[in-house]
Formats: structure tokens, sequence, C-alpha cells
């Protein structure tokens, strides 16, 4: 977006896009803002974005031109959607050519607005904190703090709430329960017993396990649990624990590696029709969110829903980055935003809504944004990174273009196709990166909505196979946002959810909560390097001998990545892989497996490198 702006080693020694004292991703906001104005012109169509609006369809929920409409409507459940010309439309003066049919056109305009915030907008709290007071003398910064301040509502509906002691407390219980269970290896096996008898005995195991650990670490707690009879009578207490661990998951993915498919399908079959009847409960209950934390105080909740039209929220929970700031700085962003706690905490808590209730939704936004901002920082890196690849000096010099057959390719692109392609890949990931927390929420309807699974080997075990209609839908509209903020697509659209590849949706998240693991490594090693030459003349020489210079050693390992962490290598064949959209993450991890193989490899090993495992990735 910048590469114009800034020079070869800027873009290779940045540790953020931009760096403005805080105004970075406003600035790339807006950006992104006027690139969606000029793609998404209502009266364009979406498809070709070539030829003028013909028809709305109202089932899709899209604008095509009368050629596309009619080539992609032309068999299938497409075929009977309902549509309406643009001319009837126009005609009849009813409604305006950019709005739906029977919708008010303020209304239209409204929902079109919010949906191009939700999509658009950086989540609130990317901004480092002080940014509202460093920008506003700048023209526009209400309507951005607005928008900033919707986006912040929508996604209350799904921010899960930060654990407090006491429910940490109950997590570490629930941990060690699932530690010794033998769920799966008792349940999803082929055996003549009945399966449900199976289950049941399983669950019936691990509340008493659950029941035994309470008893032991608070007598107190454990004496109302003994006179319950039955597991049905503390059927709250057990729903409160399973929804405490999917909770702590959500917003730390590297945690429960072990124990948590375990957990995720006790739940599951909790929910079976003929289990529910046999155990007279089961383990669901929805995530605790911040508006439904919210919406549970009662009489203060409508008091402390206005918290979400305060712009001093945007403060309280914004991500301080000490990059390119002086200890004094850091400090004073850190006094601000802890005022701005405070301020609000006594502003609008009540009767049934503390202080600390108030304090712990700022600290549940605040974590959220701090996720969002550290998944989603190293890939805008690489897409910054990327843009130098576009200069005819360095791309002459160092191609990325890849042939199948040569170092493991299975795809054939030149250098311009490859560099469309990564670029598609990386936008991709940040837009799932950026709805992460929402798919998590969405998986829990198709998880947990108590229909039947089929048990099917797929190459690696037995596996559950689950529809995932939620999450693929909303991975149809993050390929459309991606397909609109690319110039042309490369490769296939299709998504594996419900199949071999990816049986069910706890795969799905399993699988895009590894790209910050993939990218993490390679974004730490290239802005080390810098670093390490500053005091060790001897390693220099080497990097120069070796490579030429600092920066033809960084592009050198841009390059290999950006050819061959894209190249559809990593699978048996093009349908568990190629150009799919799981097989770009497939490539990606089967790159990451050849990484010891590359002549770079000691460099990664100098700064740290010790393997793309999450936060263990590198020591400290």
């Amino acid at each position: 977006m910048s590469s114009g702006k800034r020079s070869l080693k800027e873009i290779l020694d940045s540790e953020y896009v931009e760096d403005s004292d805080g105004g970075d991703e406003l600035q790339l906001d807006e950006e992104m803002a006027e690139m969606e104005e000029d793609v998404n012109n209502p009266e364009l169509c979406n498809e070709c974005r070539d030829m003028a609006t013909g028809v709305i369809c109202n089932d899709c929920e899209e604008n095509f031109c009368v050629v596309c409409f009619e080539m992609l409507h032309r068999g299938g459940k497409r075929r009977s959607h309902e549509y309406v010309k643009v001319d009837d439309e126009a005609a009849d003066g009813s409604t305006p050519n950019n709005s739906r049919s029977g919708v008010p056109p303020a209304e239209s305009e409204e929902e079109q607005r919010r949906e191009f915030d939700r999509k658009n907008g950086t989540p609130t709290g990317q901004l480092d904190a002080g940014t509202s007071d460093l920008s506003s003398g700048t023209r526009g910064t209400d309507s951005i703090d607005d928008k900033l301040l919707a986006i912040l509502r929508k996604n209350a509906l799904f921010i899960p709430m930060r654990l407090t002691y006491e429910e940490r407390h109950l997590l570490r219980l629930l941990e060690a329960a699932l530690q010794v269970s033998e769920y799966t290896d008792r349940v999803d096996v082929l055996s003549y017993k009945s399966k449900a008898k199976r289950i049941v005995e399983q669950l019936k195991e691990i509340c008493s396990v659950l029941s035994g650990l309470v008893i032991a670490s608070n007598m107190k707690v454990g004496k109302k649990l003994l006179e319950m009879k039955n597991f049905s009578d503390n059927a709250k207490w057990f729903q409160d624990v399973f929804e405490i661990g999917r909770r702590y998951k959500i917003m730390n993915p590297e945690r429960m590696r072990d124990t948590y498919g375990k957990l995720c399908y006790m739940v599951m079959d909790s929910r079976l029709p003929q289990i529910e009847d046999h155990m007279e409960f089961h383990l669901f209950k929805p995530i605790k969110t911040v508006h439904s934390f919210l919406a549970s105080k009662g009489d203060d909740s409508e008091k402390a829903n206005r918290i979400f039209d305060d712009k001093l929220i945007l403060v309280a929970t914004s991500s301080i980055s000490p990059t390119g700031k002086t200890r004094v700085q850091i400090n004073r962003l850190i006094k601000q935003k802890e005022n701005a706690i405070e301020t609000l905490a006594s502003r609008y808590s009540g009767k049934h809504c503390s202080k600390d209730d108030i304090r712990q939704v700022l600290y549940s936004i605040g974590d959220y944004n701090a996720y969002l901002s550290m998944n989603r920082r190293p890939i805008m890196r690489m897409l910054e990174r990327l843009e130098l690849f576009r200069q005819p000096e360095i791309a002459k010099k160092y191609s990325i273009g890849i042939q199948f057959g040569r170092n493991g390719a299975r795809l054939t692109h030149d250098h311009d196709r490859q560099w469309h392609y990564v670029q598609q890949s990386l936008t991709l990931w940040s837009i799932i990166q950026r709805e992460m927390v929402h798919l998590w929420y969405l998986a829990d309807s198709d998880l947990f909505d108590g229909s039947q699974y089929r048990l099917a080997s797929t190459g690696h075990g037995l596996n559950r196979i689950k529809a995932s209609p939620a999450i693929y839908k909303e991975m149809h509209n993050i390929i459309s946002e991606c397909r609109s903020k690319t110039k042309t697509w490369v490769g296939s659209s299709v998504v594996h959810l419900g199949d071999d590849a990816v049986p069910n949706a706890l795969f799905f998240l399993d699988k895009y909560t590894q790209v910050p693991s993939i990218l993490i490594p390679f974004d730490h090693t290239l802005m080390k390097i810098s670093q390490l030459v500053e005091n060790d003349d001897l390693l220099l020489d080497y990097i120069k001998k070796e490579y030429g210079s600092v920066e033809d050693l960084k592009l050198t390992i841009l390059q290999d990545a950006f050819a061959h962490m894209f190249d559809g290598s990593g699978a048996d064949n093009f349908y568990m892989s190629g150009s799919c959209i799981d097989g770009r993450l497939t490539s990606a991890w089967n790159h990451c497996n050849q990484i010891a193989k590359k002549k770079y490899y000691n460099i990664f090993l100098l700064t740290s490198f010790q393997g793309f495992n999450g936060s263990e990735g590198f020591s400290s």
C-alpha cells in the first residue's frame, strides 16, 4: 500500500505496517475504505465489476449485470432465486437502483452502511491509545469514531468475557479432568457395544471426576454437590464448567491442544436426543459474551449498554504499541488508558452492574482487540513486503514464479500470476483472522445443534464428519470480500467443510488458528536480522559474502516463502491441496516442515527460532 512512499530498508525493517505514533491503523482504515468504495460501486455488477447493474438478486443479496445473472442462475438452487430488475424498479419509482426490493431507501442505505463498517473497518481498539487525541484535529475523525463505535457494538455480540478468578479455578479442574479422560478412545471406535451406552458411561465418568476434584479443592462447594443425588441436579454447574473451558479456548487457541477436542465431543454427544433423554441434562451452555453479560444486569442493562456510545471506550479498550515510543510516552498512554477505564466504570455502573463488572467488560474487549492486532499485524506486514516484488528490478532478480514438479511445486504460475495468488491468499487470511472470534461463535451452532454426525475414516484415523452451514455461509462472505479487494482471482474458491479434508467445524477452527503460528516466526526473523548484525561484524561479513547484503538476505527469505509457501504442495491429490482455499494453508505448512533444509535456516536459528509452534516458536 505504501511501498512507493518508503524505502526498501524501511519496509523490510518495519515492525508495523505504518508507524505514525498510533495512527497507522487509522490511515489503513481510510485507504481500505477508499478502495472498497471504488470496487464495491453499487451501480456495477458484483461479479464482473465492469458492467452496470441490471438485476438485483434478493437471495444472493448482490447486484449483477444481465449476462452474469443469467450465467450464475441458470441451474441448481440459484435458479429459483427471487430477483428484481433494475429497470422495473426505476420505472415503478418505489426504490432506487441500489436498494433492495421492498425495503425503504433510508433503511437500505443504513443496512449497507452497517455492512460496510463491519467488513471494512479495522476492529475497534487496534488504534493505539491516544489516537483520538492525536487525530482530533484531522478531518472526518468524528465519523471514523462513530464507525468504530458501531463496529464495537456489533462485535460485542460475540466477544467472550474474560474469566474471573473463580472461573479460572474451575478451568484448572476441568483441564485436570480432561487430561485423565479417555473419551474419544472409548467412544470414537468401532465396537460391538452400543455407542449410546459408551457415551453415557464416559459422560458419567467425567462428571464423577469433576465432582471429586471439586470436593478435594473446595469442601464448601463440594458439600453442595454431594447433597444432590443425581448429576442432573447439578446440571447448571456442569454446564458452567464446560462453558468456561470453551470460552477460554477462544481467546487462547494455543492452550488445551490435547484436551479441547474431547471437551467439544462431550458437549456434542450430550446434546444428542437419545443421550440427553438418558442423562436428563446436557453440557451445552451458550458462550458468555459482552452483550449477554450486560443484558443479564436487569434494570442496569440499558444504562450499561450506553457505554458503546461513549468515545472514551476507544481509549479504554485500545492496545498500546511500544514501537517508536519512549518509556515516558508508553507510561503516559498506559495512564491515559487506566484513567479512561476508571471513568467509564464510575459513569456506567449501577445497583446491579458494579464497577468491577464494567471493568471486566472493558478488559474483555481489550483482550479481543489485542488478540486481533497480534494475529493480523504479521499478515499486513507480509502484504506490504509483497508489494516490493512489484518493482521491476526486484521482480527480475527475485522471481517468485513456480513450475509444476520443480522444488515440489504442484502449480505453474509466472511471477505476476503468483504475486496475485499470494496477495489474495494473505488477504484472505487477514480477513479470516479479523473474523476468527466470530467464527468460533458460529461454530457453536454447527457443533452443538444436536444433529447426528457420521464417524468415518478420513485417512487420518476415524473422525466425526458433520456439516457446518453457519461457518460455510460466513466463509462465502469472507471470500466475496476478498475477491472485491483483489484485482483478479487465481485458483479455486472451493471451501472444504464436512468432508474428509475438514470433517467438522472444530477442524476448520484448528486449521486457521495456525496462520499466526506460521507467519509470526518469519516475521520475527526478518525484523531481528538487522539487530543481529549491528554489533556482529563477522555475521555481517558472512551475510555479505553469501547473499550480498542484509536486504538481499531478507528478499531471499521472502522470495522462497512467497514462491513455495503457496505452491499447492503438501497433499497427495489436488482435491486435498492444490489451489483451493484450504490447500493454500496446507502448502504453507508443508513449506514450514521443509524449513530445516533451507540454506538460510542458520539465520532463523540465530534469531532464537525454535519451531512453528505458537508461543513456543521463539525462545526468550
